[in-house]
């Protein structure tokens, strides 16, 4: 009796994938670029915990699939690889393209968080001492007419009405209303830099500087909503749900194609527009 391998022996085993992780792709690319992850963080502005995050496949720090995304595509870019097939694979290995998400809540490794607002005590006792004030006059307002309107009544069929005479002063028309004119961003000042952004689609997170990195902005803005910003010098933004946003620089509209779910990173001077 002759002994032969069991059908089992004989499948096909599963070629393993050889292909070198997300992070140690783009830790490769970088190294052989040349360059540092300080370089890397300032010319793409994902912070360097963020980076060595990504390169050792760690994307907790992202803040989500859609930011863990738009990171992939921006390191990418920065050291010369086409970002697609590393977006793939990471739809692969984390279960498919995400929905688009709100932006506000994402964030939060890199918001910075107003001071929270305190009472306004003088416009609340302003406040009173008018109700106050209001309520003592219709008091003696009342008590007055009261007084009147009993001697009217007292008087009636004593004298005819007197005719009201009309006024000699001619009435002036009111001057009329100044036209608005075709565009409020076209009468931007020439010596600044004037960013206006508004919201057509959905809602998005905004946070805007100056070029001192003051904050001008840090918030949600839903549908139908603008806000417009201006500095000496440069305006630097992050857009999130970048595709959403209708963006005006200088009176000039930019028509770059934000994707819906994207993150945007860009900076405007004066003069004639460029993405940043």
């Amino acid at each position: 009796m002759s002994i032969g391998n069991s059908p089992e022996d004989n499948r096909p085993s599963a070629p393993d994938d050889d292909r070198p992780s997300i992070g140690h792709a783009l830790r490769q690319a970088r190294v052989d670029a040349g360059l540092s992850v300080d370089e890397v963080s300032v010319s793409t502005r994902v912070r360097v915990p963020i980076v060595h995050g990504i390169e050792d496949d760690d994307f907790s720090r992202c803040g989500g699939d859609v930011y863990a995304r738009g990171h992939i595509r921006t390191l990418a870019r920065a050291v010369g690889l086409d970002p697609e097939p590393l977006i793939a694979r990471y739809d692969a290995e984390h279960g498919g393209r995400p929905s688009p998400t709100p932006a506000a809540p994402l964030f939060e490794a890199e918001r910075i968080r107003p001071e929270p607002r305190r009472p306004n005590w003088t416009a609340a006792m302003v406040a009173a001492i008018v109700a106050v004030v209001g309520f003592a006059g219709f008091t003696l307002f009342s008590g007055d007419g009261e007084d009147s309107g009993s001697a009217v009544a007292e008087g009636v069929g004593t004298a005819p009405e007197a005719e009201p005479t009309p006024s000699a002063t001619p009435v002036k028309p009111a001057d009329p209303k100044p036209e608005p004119s075709d565009s409020a961003i076209a009468a931007v000042p020439k010596d600044k830099v004037t960013v206006k952004l508004s919201v057509v689609d959905d809602k998005s997170w905004i946070s805007a500087k100056s070029h001192n990195g003051k904050l001008l902005f840090d918030g949600t803005l839903l549908k139908g909503q603008s806000k417009t910003f201006q500095d000496d010098e440069r305006v630097d933004l992050i857009l999130g749900n970048a595709g959403a946003i209708e963006l005006y620089v200088n009176g000039k509209k930019i028509d770059d194609d934000f994707e819906l779910g994207g993150v945007e990173r860009l900076s405007y001077t004066k003069g004639d527009p460029a993405a940043g």
